[in-house]
């Protein structure tokens, strides 16, 4: 599943806030790991910064922390099996520390741009504590939105295909 690239490359306001992290070839690399199975972790942090891009816009949050945290809440290379390895926590605790540490060589991080990266986990792990800004709670909401959308997809796809070619056999029977 390819998030539609069109979409957030025409808003140059959105453009403007991240093409210098989008030339970076280390964030790039991004683009050649699977995320959530159908997706890359590339494509999967563009839907989350886009999306909580426009949410800000609306709600008069900061637009440029939260599109460029957005973009590296998942800065990171390791698979599940190297952060285990850490013996740090979870996936889902230490992910976001090896993002920051990552985003900080990119670029200077704000702490409101630190903290939404941080504890955008906040939810599926206890050990990181509540986010301290509305934009950390947006991104946070948001990243469980695509992800799930990213998940779901594929599989509501396949389900009415094979709901179709049931249709297909019944019609065929009936006939």
């Amino acid at each position: 599943m390819e998030f539609v690239r069109s979409i957030w490359e025409i808003d140059k306001d959105y453009m403007a806030l991240v093409e210098d992290l989008l030339e970076n070839e280390n964030l790039l690399k991004l683009n050649d790991i699977t995320h959530h199975h159908y997706t890359t972790r590339l494509i999967h942090s563009l839907f989350v910064s886009y999306v909580s891009y426009k949410i800000a816009k609306r709600l008069k949050l900061n637009v440029r922390a939260i599109a460029r945290a957005g973009l590296l809440h998942d800065f990171f290379h390791e698979n599940r099996e190297e952060i285990a390895s850490m013996n740090q926590g979870s996936h889902n605790h230490v992910h976001p520390k090896i993002a920051v540490k990552n985003a900080e060589q990119l670029t200077e991080l704000s702490e409101l741009e630190k903290d939404i990266i941080l504890k955008h986990m906040f939810l599926t792990t206890t050990k990181v504590g509540l986010p301290r800004y509305k934009e950390s709670f947006v991104v946070t909401c948001v990243d469980k939105y695509c992800a799930m959308n990213e998940i779901s997809t594929p599989l509501r796809i396949r389900a009415k295909k094979k709901v179709s070619e049931w249709g297909m056999k019944l019609r065929v029977v009936h006939a």
